[in-house]
């Protein structure tokens, strides 16, 4: 038996097929895997996101210690209260330990959700580089977290809160949250779709998932959630980006913030060289419309340029064909062949995003 959040006995009278899932028991799905993929495409679905890692980072020192610890820089997040900044955590190396958000409470006040595979090792980090820092970091396990994303997501949530939580939805800004009596709100999400993000006290958890349930938001399992964020070109780690892998490789190249010069964050150094030196792979989105589907693992051909690998792959429900994730040499042009048992196909070369706003996000 694994870890399970406080909705896990809701998926089970739901219906949910559970897995394991870094360790927790998690749904899969709910009988249809399509359909809540396309619930969320067309209306709204929600997910159980409860194993993910819920740490405050508070004290005098915590805007200089978040400062030294991840790539983005949060003095972006000064005096904007509630702002979140997606960024890199990285070893001496430069290779990504995790990814994670950071919400601004206040210069004293930050909450940091990390992924649930890497939560031991993710806080035995923070930890070390916390020595010598005036500041203290708090996991918060009795939250549950529940996201709610889709077209009509935020509308049907509005309808089961508490009318202080509607109106303060109602002022959110994409990538801000707000603390609404004890329900911490923020309007983010990993699907690509508009949505929210609500931690909420865990013996609270099961009677908003049934009131959003009856308020026509549909059940979703960790498949749907997915195929979702791949067809929204968001990288998974593990995947996508791992601690060999730097987020120069990993399109991740937009959360460095490499002003100010003196801003020393870990991996800096590292990062600089590989920027003198050059990137030797990029990471790409592959469109493949012959039969199968595209898996992690299969090999990647560019012919002139080298071999590379598919790090990330699906069937996409909104598309109708086979995407994927590959790291392949920088030089890579416009396509690629892929080996699919045993022989080579062709697939065509895009920038990693497939979908947005529910629509083809290419030519």
């Amino acid at each position: 038996m694994g870890n399970r959040t406080a909705l896990f006995e809701t998926h089970q009278q739901l219906g949910g097929k559970i897995v394991d899932f870094g360790g927790w028991d998690m749904p899969l799905n709910y009988g249809s895997q399509i359909e809540e993929h396309n619930a969320v495409r067309e209306k709204a679905g929600m997910f159980d996101v409860s194993h993910m890692t819920v740490i405050d980072v508070a004290g005098a020192d915590a805007r200089a210690y978040l400062r030294k610890l991840v790539t983005h820089d949060v003095a972006k997040l000064d005096d904007k209260p509630g702002k979140a900044l997606y960024s890199g955590m990285l070893n001496e190396q430069g290779g990504v330990i995790d990814d994670l958000i950071i919400y601004h409470n206040s210069p004293v006040d930050y909450r940091v959700v990390v992924n649930c595979s890497t939560r031991e090792k993710d806080l035995a980090w923070m930890n070390k580089q916390a020595e010598g820092f005036d500041v203290a970091l708090t996991e918060r396990p009795e939250f549950a977290m529940v996201a709610i994303q889709g077209p009509q997501a935020i509308e049907l949530t509005k309808t089961v809160v508490s009318p202080a939580a509607a109106a303060a939805i109602d002022e959110l800004k994409p990538f801000v949250a707000k603390d609404v009596d004890g329900w911490y709100i923020a309007r983010t999400g990993y699907t690509g779709e508009d949505g929210l993000e609500i931690m909420v006290p865990g013996e609270q958890a099961a009677d908003f998932w049934m009131a959003l349930k009856d308020a026509g938001v549909m059940s979703c399992g960790l498949a749907a959630r997915d195929t979702l964020r791949l067809e929204a070109g968001m990288n998974l780690y593990g995947n996508d980006m791992t601690e060999e892998v730097s987020p120069l490789e990993a399109n991740m190249g937009w959360t460095v913030t490499w002003e100010p010069e003196d801003r020393d964050f870990i991996g800096r150094e590292a990062l600089t060289q590989q920027k003198a030196d050059g990137v030797q792979n990029k990471l790409v989105g592959l469109v493949f419309e012959g039969r199968g589907v595209l898996r992690a693992g299969m090999r990647v051909v560019a012919e002139g340029a080298g071999e590379g690998v598919i790090t990330s792959g699906a069937f996409s429900p909104t598309l109708g064909t086979a995407i994927a994730f590959a790291r392949v040499p920088k030089s890579t042009g416009d396509e690629v062949q892929v080996e699919l048992r045993g022989k080579l196909a062709p697939a065509r070369v895009i920038k990693p995003c497939f979908v947005r706003n529910g629509a083809k996000a290419f030519d």
